[in-house]
């Protein structure tokens, strides 16, 4: 059963100053988090948690992380800049793009950053646009076909298809973009792959790594380049539905670890630093989206609507994603009725919940919406005119700190021509 880290108390308490909506995260899972993730690559001395800010590009989640050694990976102009605020630089900064624009290439380079090329043609653009390549860069691989683990321990099948996805560089592409890099100056080389995405199952990791390592020793081999460094990029999930078992990031990374002694350390590449690239699983169960019931609704269904809506969180309407979502103080009320739980927006998928077993909720009950760390607040939008929601920090002391305030009418019309 999924509990959520804050009670109604504290909710209604942290409502008379900051109004429902609100996103909340919690520093003590947030960090606990972290330290369980570097304990267990620990055993590598390189490695180094580069944290997808696309995931959450808050300021005060960045530099709490920073806190706790992470990195961060960026994939824009503005991510970069924000990298740069937040006190990171140099290689504490994952750049990887696609489609880049050469302004983003130049402040990549500017601050120093790690650049991890997508394509192939990327390695003769990024020389033109900064007249040199960098001593470190890295290239993303996509192996192409289907990604599968067929039966899992877990008991269900992961599975993906890299060969449909528009990242990374075929295998013999790889192999060119290094010679190539090498011939230009480069001197250290990393690769990154990217092959499923939310995976509940401690084998994917592993399994990703003994591709990676097993690639990235006949690459080495083959162009006589120096791999310094392996991106295992994402794709460690969390269990959003309370029925699924969590992922044990120490059973993880003892599983890359093995691979690691059983494919790099034979082929002398024992100091290779291994990378992660973790935004979903470091943050999104240490957030909830808190929201409040304003209306009720009895017609074909039971609806409750609340004032939040998807410009809050998006996935359910645009993935039909499970958000677990409890009614604060009636944790342990029986879940009685069956409702849609509802947003305002003009749009039918507005829906947080369809045919979701709950308790009997009424009108000014607050709900916690689990899960909503990562991939929440940073894919708002303002469809309807909605403004974006406040961000908070539950401190471990608990007291409550402003991440970002909610936004005005003034912040909506502020780049109109009128």
């Amino acid at each position: 059963m999924k509990k959520p880290f804050l009670t109604l108390a504290k909710a209604r308490e942290i409502m008379q100053t900051y109004p429902t909506p609100f996103h909340i995260y919690d520093e003590r899972g947030i960090r606990e988090n972290a330290r369980a993730l570097n304990a267990a690559f620990g055993w590598n001395p390189g490695f180094k948690e580069y944290f997808a800010v696309k995931a959450t590009p808050t300021p005060g989640i960045l530099k709490l992380l920073r806190e706790e050694g992470c990195g961060v990976d960026c994939s824009s102009l503005t991510e970069l800049m924000m990298a740069k605020r937040c006190g990171f630089s140099g290689h504490e900064i994952m750049f990887s793009s696609n489609e880049t624009p050469a302004e983003e290439f130049e402040l990549a380079a500017e601050l120093g950053a790690v650049i991890n090329l997508d394509d192939l043609t990327h390695v003769e653009f990024l020389h033109r646009v900064l007249g040199r390549v960098p001593e470190t860069v890295c290239c993303r691989f996509n192996p192409g076909g289907v990604f599968t683990l067929g039966e899992s321990k877990e008991g269900f099948q992961v599975m993906d298809n890299p060969g449909e996805a528009k990242y990374g560089m075929t295998r013999p592409q790889l192999a060119q973009a290094f010679a190539r890099l090498k011939e230009l100056g480069a001197k250290r080389f990393g690769i990154h792959a990217f092959l499923a995405s939310n995976t509940i199952s401690n084998e994917y990791y592993p399994a990703l790594a003994r591709l990676l390592f097993q690639t990235a020793a006949d690459v080495a081999k083959e162009t006589g380049c120096h791999v310094a460094f392996i991106n295992l990029s994402g794709g460690v999930g969390v269990p959003y539905r309370p029925d699924q078992s969590a992922n044990d990031i120490a059973v993880i990374g003892e599983g890359v670890r093995k691979a690691y002694e059983e494919i790099l350390v034979p082929a002398g590449m024992g100091d290779t630093a291994v990378y992660t690239e973790l935004g979903r699983f470091m943050l999104a169960p240490f957030g909830h989206l808190v929201t409040t019931a304003v209306h009720e609704k009895h017609i074909y269904k039971e609806y409750i609507g609340v004032d939040a809506c998807a410009a809050n969180l998006m996935r359910p309407a645009i993935y039909g994603a499970y958000h677990h979502i409890t009614v604060l103080g009636k944790e342990d009320a029986p879940c009685s009725r069956v409702y849609d739980v509802v947003g305002s927006l003009c749009e039918n998928s507005d829906k947080f919940a369809i045919d979701r077993a709950l308790p009997e909720i009424e009108v000014g009950d607050v709900l916690a919406i689990h899960d909503t760390g990562a991939h929440g607040f940073s894919m708002g939008y303002n469809y309807n005119g909605k403004l974006r929601s406040a961000e908070l920090l539950l401190r471990e002391d608990g007291s409550v700190e402003l991440l970002r305030r909610a936004e005005t009418p003034e912040d909506y019309f502020a780049t109109l021509v009128w």
